[in-house]
């Protein structure tokens, strides 16, 4: 501090204090253990090219967003009168996706234009409290349509008019064969 000096009797106890004091001499820190030298390693091995990843093979066509007017016409109006259906209600996710490609198959082997799959509304989130998820089979249906081995033969897929379940029920709408 540099705004006062001391006095010389605080100077004669410094020096006093200052000669009872040794110094303090640390011993020195015990260096830690060296590790144990790494095992050798082998030599790396030759490296050989990894197969060639190819995408899973599209299909050819996929399904229209939109119809010609014909067909827009009778989805609006609800005249379209399936030729065939199916209900899914009550299903498990792996029972509905079979029982959906069994009646695929089976819509293609009697050449059947239209076929309403039933799914069921799912009920607003207000209404479900703890009971679950609603609506999984319709949440999964596009994706199983598109993984489908019967996806060329898809041309649309529609929400049904409400006489024939409206947002609980799709129209699949299939090609015709050649």
């Amino acid at each position: 501090m540099a705004g006062r000096r001391l006095s010389p009797e605080e100077r004669a106890s410094w020096a006093r204090l200052a000669q009872s004091v040794r110094a303090y001499r640390a011993a020195p820190s015990p260096l830690p253990p060296e590790p144990p030298p790494a095992p050798a390693l082998p030599p790396p091995k030759k490296l050989t090219p990894s197969p060639v990843l190819r995408p899973l093979p599209q299909p050819a066509r996929r399904p229209a967003p939109v119809l010609d007017d014909r067909w827009e016409k009778q989805i609006k109006r609800g005249a379209l009168v399936p030729d065939m259906a199916i209900d899914l209600h009550g299903h498990t996710l792996s029972a509905a996706h079979a029982r959906l490609d069994q009646a695929l198959a089976t819509a293609r082997l009697r050449d059947v234009r239209v076929l309403l799959v039933v799914t069921g509304k799912p009920r607003p989130a207000r209404e479900m409290g703890t009971s679950g998820q609603r609506g999984a089979i319709r949440a999964e249906i596009p994706h199983w349509l598109q993984c489908s081995p019967h996806a060329d033969a898809i041309a649309s897929v529609r929400t049904a008019h409400p006489r024939h379940g409206g947002e609980g029920a799709l129209y699949i709408i299939l090609r015709r064969k050649k």
